[in-house]
């Protein structure tokens, strides 16, 4: 009876633990959110293979893309998912200032990024090559602009994060909130990866 009872206190502890600590759970939904998010670019990467040589008469990627300027904004980028994950490193050591600086270092890099991309769109469409334009076009507006507003949506998350960051410290809820914000942010990169490669160079060289 004593060994039945014991089973079931442990039990019933194991269980109110879980109850009490809700970030296992924060993160499987977390990596569910992911999985759709990818879902969602598979579908634009597929559209996109479809419509992409569907001109319309008009210009093709050859005539549009400034591949030194995507490769710059490709580098900025990157760069950011490495200052990323200098500051990850900064949190796991507890060093709040430079875990805040590193962040903020990613943001201004994001920000460069979405300012390059915002550039591109502004002169292609000074050139007549709006996404009415043609099939092609339209499909490429809507899968880079696509992740585009993602990252304008990780860095209004950013923001929030450090404001957190600089009220709270480096408090539970914090740690698990950059670390989700990490992948997110490293997701990005991966999808943009895959632009550049499928969009821009295979575009160019085809």
């Amino acid at each position: 009876m004593n060994v039945t009872a014991g089973t079931q206190v442990r039990t019933w502890h194991a269980a109110h633990d879980e109850h009490d600590h809700p970030g296992g759970a924060t993160m499987i939904g977390f990596w569910i959110y992911l999985m759709s998010d990818a879902l969602i670019f598979a579908s634009l990467f597929a559209v996109y293979g479809v419509l992409s040589r569907n001109y319309a008469s008009g210009p093709g990627p050859k005539q549009l893309f400034d591949l030194s300027l995507v490769a710059v904004n490709t580098g900025l980028l990157l760069a950011s998912s490495i200052t990323f994950g200098v500051a990850m490193l900064a949190m796991d050591a507890g060093r709040l200032g430079r875990t805040i600086g590193w962040l903020t270092i990613t943001g201004l890099l994001g920000a460069a990024f979405l300012g390059v991309e915002l550039h591109e769109f502004a002169s292609l469409m000074a050139e007549g090559a709006g996404p009415q334009r043609s099939a092609f076009l339209s499909s490429f507006f809507t899968l880079v602009g696509t992740h585009g507003l993602h990252v304008a949506f990780g860095l209004v998350w950013l923001v929030v994060l450090l404001m957190q960051l600089g009220k709270r410290g480096l408090v539970a809820e914090n740690r698990r909130r950059v670390m989700c914000l990490s992948m997110f942010w490293h997701f990005l990169d991966i999808v943009w990866i895959g632009v550049f490669t499928f969009v821009y160079l295979l575009g160019v060289l085809r």
